[in-house]
């Protein structure tokens, strides 16, 4: 008889002990409008272009590497392409004093 009661004593007592670890919320996010845009943010910190356009014949996404193995045997052939240059600033003038 102590021992069954011993029992029923635990398993109260653990039943107790664990009904603290309930982490079910059924609100989560609706706490605060703002939930989650910090790391939204960083997020788009990070994103260079989320839409970018790609050149017309050059490699696009989910190829299957035939334009890479085409560079590949240029590479080993000596044969490749030369790099169009582009200007991205233009020039001017600093209206700072020279260092000397």
């Amino acid at each position: 008889m102590s021992s069954r009661l011993l029992l029923i004593a635990a398993t109260a007592a653990t039943a107790v002990a664990l009904g603290g670890c309930n982490t079910v919320h059924k609100n989560i996010g609706q706490d605060d409008p703002g939930f989650g845009e910090a790391a939204k943010y960083d997020a788009a910190l990070q994103i260079i272009n989320p839409a970018p356009v790609y050149a017309e014949g050059g490699a696009q996404p989910g190829e299957n590497g035939d334009k890479g193995a085409q560079a590949v045997k240029r590479y080993r052939t000596d044969q490749v392409k030369k790099l169009e240059t582009m200007q991205t600033t233009g020039t001017s003038g600093s209206s700072g004093s020279t260092p000397r």
